[in-house]
């Protein structure tokens, strides 16, 4: 009758204990819509750039050769894909926790109790066998097999094997997305070397023109035309030209290093073609926009992973409030003597199930329930902020790259035509019928309105590039 009772109040306080853990977690998994706003596909549909192999995209072969180099050896990438190999490997592993677990042991030692203790004293009067006393001491000899699995009935082993599926997902659209960083900051390095090369060559231009222009205005100081006044203007405007030579060397060298470093390689020249900057095509980089605008954003797709992850994750620390069960059994061999071990008067087995609940101080748990509840707020937070930075970004790259167009059209009439003016100027200086502080001006702003002209044009290029990259583009063709 005792053990009756004893049996009915354990089954009293285990479902206590169950309704309790339920009222206490009973907070719901945090619901978040995972679909892109209809307010942000704006756009009008048709063929998607960010579809197109970047090697479809950018049809300089140079420019083809340091893309494929930095895909093969960058670091940084590198380093991501053996991330991604992690997060697979924990699949695995998180897979393996819900399912039986099955092992061989073996073991061997000996025993000696002492005489007068209740084990000694009754090993003292037992036989193994008629005349043939316990040795002393006792040796013992097992080998066998032996199981265990966790019931899964909460659903937290699968939930947590879910999880790891998720982050692993992240993390393969996380390298999706730095293969496009890599690509578009290779495009815009590769761009922005092609345009301090032409940087270069104009100020080598303008150096020889201020040289004529400084030898005339001697010839006309010697000629009591001009004081030396405007021999030593002249001469200013040259060595300030000058300087602007080792400056831009300085940037074509960090240019070039940044590139060796996104290539993974060591210091070497890059080859480009420089010359082609001025004439390349930019027409056909306006058409294509892609019908979805967002579709293709691997960040996007890797905060949803993430939001997903940790939903499961809030699922799996609600979980570990229940109680667990688990069912161990094992069965082999054990013998006092070797030659007896496999014998099957020697077999041994158990089976046994157990429960095990917290009942006391479950601190721990709460702290780290609270602790992905707002781990799934912060992926909720990003995931939301992911899509506004791309939505902005997107919709800046396709206005620069319109503005971009329309001001290089502008400001190229502005060069010819200052260009056209230093030739006027200087036949003017000669006939004595201009002042020298015109054709200063004039050389200096025909200078000015050139390096702008070739920045304007890089900006055009970096927005094709950027373009390309806010789309998503890049890493689709990528078997990495």
């Amino acid at each position: 009758m005792t053990r009756n009772k004893s049996y009915h109040l354990a089954v009293m306080v285990l479902a206590l204990f169950f309704l309790y853990s339920c009222n206490v977690s009973k907070s719901t998994v945090r619901s978040v819509d995972t679909t892109v706003p209809a307010s942000y596909n704006y756009l009008p549909d048709s063929a998607g750039i960010a579809l197109l192999d970047w090697k479809e995209y950018f049809n300089d072969p140079k420019l083809a050769i340091l893309i494929d180099q930095a895909l093969d050896n960058n670091k940084e990438l590198n380093i991501t894909l053996q991330d991604v190999e992690i997060d697979s490997y924990e699949i695995t592993a998180k897979k393996g926790e819900y399912l039986p677990f099955l092992g061989l042991r073996g073991a061997a030692g000996i025993e000696k109790d002492g005489e007068y203790t209740r084990h000694g004293a009754v090993d003292k009067a037992l036989h193994i066998k008629d005349g043939q006393a316990i040795p002393e001491p006792l040796p013992d000899y097992m080998v066998g097999a032996y199981a265990s699995w966790e019931i899964d009935i909460w659903n937290k082993l699968r939930n947590s094997k879910k999880a790891a599926v998720s982050k692993y997902l992240a993390s393969v659209e996380g390298k999706n997305f730095l293969i496009t960083q890599i690509i578009a900051e290779v495009a815009n390095s590769y761009y922005e070397l092609m345009a301090l090369d032409n940087i270069l060559e104009i100020i080598n231009n303008y150096t020889e023109i201020q040289e004529d222009a400084l030898r005339i205005v001697k010839q006309q100081k010697e000629a009591a035309r001009v004081t030396q006044l405007a021999v030593n203007r002249f001469e200013a405007q040259l060595l300030n030209t000058q300087n602007l030579q080792y400056q831009v060397q300085q940037q074509i060298t960090e240019t070039e290093n940044n590139l060796n470093f996104l290539t993974g390689r060591f210091s070497q020249e890059i080859q480009r073609n420089s010359g082609i900057l001025m004439t390349m095509d930019m027409e056909r980089l306006a058409t294509g926009i892609p019908s979805e605008l967002l579709k293709n954003r691997p960040d996007i797709r890797q905060a949803e992973m993430q939001l997903e992850a940790a939903k499961l994750d809030v699922k799996v620390a609600r979980a570990d409030f229940y109680p667990s069960f688990r069912i161990e059994a094992e069965a082999g061999f054990e013998a006092f003597d070797a030659a007896y071990l496999i014998n099957p008067e020697s077999v041994l087995y158990n089976l046994a199930g157990e429960v095990m609940a917290p009942l006391l101080n479950r601190n721990a748990i709460k702290a780290a329930y609270k602790t992905a509840n707002a781990k799934q707020l912060q992926a909720v937070f990003n995931y939301e902020q992911t899509i506004l930075s791309a939505y902005l970004e997107v919709k800046n790259q396709l206005s620069a790259f319109d503005n971009y167009a329309q001001s290089f059209e502008k400001k190229s009439q502005e060069v010819e035509r200052l260009n056209r003016s230093i030739e006027i100027s200087n036949s003017l200086f000669r006939s004595a019928r201009a002042d020298y502080l015109e054709v200063l001006l004039t050389q200096r702003e025909a200078l000015e309105s050139r390096l702008e002209l070739i920045e304007i044009k890089q900006n055009q290029l970096n927005a094709q590039v950027n373009a390309y990259k806010a789309l998503g583009g890049g890493w689709e063709q990528q078997n990495l």
